[in-house]
């Protein structure tokens, strides 16, 4: 049985015997914005009003609403296009994802098809109008990029032939369009020009890209809005998850006060609902660090003067009851008089709560955390320490292992659970007035402001 054509058997093809130099992936990246620069607005600008073909993976590489209106194209790309975030859409520029959401217009005027997996994504363009020609694509392992241009006429041909079996094996009716298409371009001139006038073009391009470039910025900026959209995702399935959780805790509240039970029943009804809150407490959090990533800028207006002593002794009941059921014991030590600070009351409950559950999480039964306060200066410092069962030493436990999930989340493997990542962690305690250290010697630190007394 003949093997199916994929898209990245037609790049080993066209990258056979060519000999150029590797480069990493960031400057493949670079150098693959600056060629469909010089291709679109050095020579695709002058050619494509007498119709023609492009055919792209895997996304589309042309950002001008003129060449999508005037010239028909096939797409291969991966599952969820325009709306996907994938990695590799660090191989466009930043606005054009953008434009593809904005311009329902781009859609009708080629034809998206299911990017494989054997196919790879490894960028791919292919452009044949009746004077301009040429294929464009980055081939190659992880930091060993080469940037593919050809341009005469054995290439295209039998890259035209290899499409059109792929066309052919995917989707027949569309290869018949395709190669219709092709027939109807009549005979195709070759632009030497164009051969000629590339490298060098491109070339110029590229030694004017400083390290401060905005493509560089791209890059990150391209990372940032990844990051805000995934913060965005979670926050609604924060939003999501909370509520349910509410009703089942409000329906257990009226059965206990509406219903006569006995004390088991009873007894399993109040563990259900503190187990709902603690979740709910959870996702809040999470819901928090979710909002304050997708802002991007953490706002510290909100900030205002609070006795932390006063919600240590509010919520060390609660936090008993919480480790008690995990066999965890707690041990609070505060002085008698602690200044005030700068922070916001609510989402600090919210956070300390969390950084309990953070910091005890795969701790043995019989597991002491202790909480201290302490005015550093122009701070106050609280510590949260872990005195194990089988050692009277205090230590930090390593309450990061695993591997974060993106802005927000880490995996612990130990535990199967999820919690804050580091960062979100620094950051959600940061937008509330706390900054945090954190060493073996001891322990989790964080300082808050001490408000001014006048």
């Amino acid at each position: 049985m003949e093997s199916k054509i994929t898209i990245k058997k037609i790049q080993d093809f066209l990258i056979k015997d060519v000999q150029t130099i590797h480069v990493d992936d960031d400057t493949s990246r670079r150098m693959w914005w600056a060629s469909l620069e010089v291709i679109q607005k050095e020579f695709l600008s002058q050619n494509y009003q007498q119709g023609g073909i492009w055919v792209a993976s895997p996304l589309p590489a042309l950002n001008d609403k003129k060449f999508f209106n005037q010239l028909y194209g096939w797409l291969w790309s991966p599952e969820g296009f325009p709306y996907f975030q994938k990695e590799n859409a660090g191989f466009l520029p930043l606005n054009n994802s953008a434009n593809i959401k904005k311009d329902l217009d781009f859609i009708s005027n080629y034809k998206v098809l299911n990017l494989t997996q054997k196919d790879g994504y490894e960028p791919f363009l292919m452009i044949v109008t009746p004077n301009f020609q040429c294929i464009l694509s980055i081939a190659g392992e992880k930091d060993k990029k080469i940037l593919l241009m050809k341009c005469d006429e054995e290439s295209l041909k039998i890259a035209i032939e290899l499409m059109h079996a792929k066309l052919n094996q995917e989707n027949y009716e569309e290869g018949v369009k395709f190669r219709n298409a092709i027939n109807n371009l009549g005979n195709l001139n070759s632009n030497n020009q164009f051969e000629e006038n590339f490298w060098p073009i491109l070339s110029a391009k590229l030694a004017k890209f400083g390290p401060n470039h905005n493509i560089q910025k791209s890059v990150k900026n391209d990372y940032k809005n990844v990051q805000i959209t995934e913060a965005k995702l979670l926050s609604a399935i924060s939003h999501e998850v909370r509520t349910p959780l509410a009703t089942i805790r409000t329906l257990i509240s009226s059965t206990l006060k509406k219903y006569n039970m006995d004390e088991s029943m009873r007894n399993r009804l109040i563990q259900i609902d503190n187990e709902c809150n603690e979740q709910i407490d959870r996702f809040g959090l999470i819901f928090n660090a979710a909002e304050l990533v997708s802002n991007e800028v953490p706002s510290l207006n909100n900030l205002a003067k609070i006795n932390l002593a006063e919600i240590f002794n509010k919520l060390t009941p609660i936090w008993k009851k919480q480790l008690n059921r995990r066999g965890i014991f707690l041990r609070i030590d505060i002085p008698s008089q602690l200044p005030q600070i700068l922070s916001d009351s609510e989402k600090l409950e919210l956070m300390l709560r969390g950084l309990i559950d953070k910091n005890t999480r795969g701790l043995k039964e019989g597991s002491t955390l202790i909480l201290e306060l302490r005015p550093a200066g122009q701070k106050l410092k609280l510590q949260l320490k872990v005195q194990k069962l089988e050692s009277k030493k205090k230590e930090i436990p390593n309450g990061d292992t695993g591997s974060d999930l993106g802005p927000v989340l880490n995996w612990n493997p130990q535990t199967g659970s999820l919690q804050l990542s580091q960062n979100a962690t620094q950051k959600l305690l940061a937008s509330l007035g706390g900054h945090v250290t954190q060493r073996r010697d001891t322990g989790l630190t964080v300082f808050f402001p001490i408000s001014d007394s006048n």
